[in-house]
């Protein structure tokens, strides 16, 4: 299946919101894994790949369900490999260069303690297979916001150049943060079936968790700017692609190979 015979994607909203979800994590998973083998210590290397494993963890669940959704018998694996960048519905911010190890705890902090409030929310939602999928994924980004935290708290109140290092990685990240909260009508047709949670109270709570940490931190909070990027409307970076044909390669090149 070539990458110009890829079916058009759905306009159910039910289906893009939890593709949204499922790409989210499927591409920040891939990015964390660019870092085994080249983290600053041992720990830190298995710390980073677990939350990796975690994360694409996540994304097989929502992944097998946005097959289900889709009904036109694709698997999680397909969903994967065989969609074009346009296709992807994941956060801009995710699909970020991991820049240096400050870099990548910022936006591992950014991301995290987003998906929190949203899986805590979605834990209560209106449809059933979410909810038990965002009550199994909470568990775990209750650990990836403590790491990401403990580590950004450590840089950013450590040496001169560990805070300006850190303090500049919040900044060129902070302009994605605007996404997060920026609802369109999939957003608004979840909130009118009682599954997606309100995005200013989610927004509150986001804030609150990340100046709490960004205090500590001795960092200081960006401000808020407008931004031209619509990851989760298919709408990406140039870094997306070249993620893709790295990650998308084997598949391609070998449809339907076996190991």
């Amino acid at each position: 299946m070539s990458a110009s015979l890829a079916p058009a994607l759905s306009e159910d909203p039910r289906l893009r919101y939890v593709l949204r979800l499922a790409d989210t994590s499927l591409i920040l998973g891939q990015r964390l894994s660019e870092w085994v083998g080249h983290a600053p210590a041992l720990e830190e290397d298995l710390g980073l790949a677990n939350i990796a494993l975690d994360l694409i963890g996540q994304a097989r669940l929502l992944l097998s369900y946005a097959a289900e959704l889709e009904g036109r018998g694709r698997s999680e694996d397909e969903l994967a490999f065989l969609r074009d960048a346009a296709q992807f519905l994941n956060l801009t911010l995710v699909e970020q260069p991991n820049g240096d190890f400050g870099h990548t705890l910022v936006r591992q902090l950014l991301v995290s303690a987003y998906q929190l409030e949203l899986y805590t929310a979605l834990q209560t939602c209106a449809d059933p297979r979410l909810a038990e999928i965002a009550a199994k994924a909470l568990k775990e980004t209750q650990y990836h916001v403590r790491y990401s935290a403990s580590w950004v708290v450590r840089l950013g109140d450590g040496t001169a150049e560990s805070h300006a290092r850190v303090q500049e990685a919040l900044m060129q990240l902070w302009p994605f943060t605007t996404e997060l909260f920026a609802d369109d009508g999939v957003d608004a047709a979840m909130i009118a079936a009682a599954i997606a949670p309100d995005a200013a109270a989610l927004r509150a709570l986001w804030s609150a968790r990340i100046d709490a940490v960004l205090a500590e931190a001795t960092l200081t909070r960006p401000a808020d700017a407008p931004f031209p990027w619509h990851g989760k409307r298919g709408v990406h970076t140039e870094h997306l692609g070249y993620m893709l044909a790295e990650m998308q390669f084997l598949q391609r090149a070998y449809p339907g190979a076996e190991w």
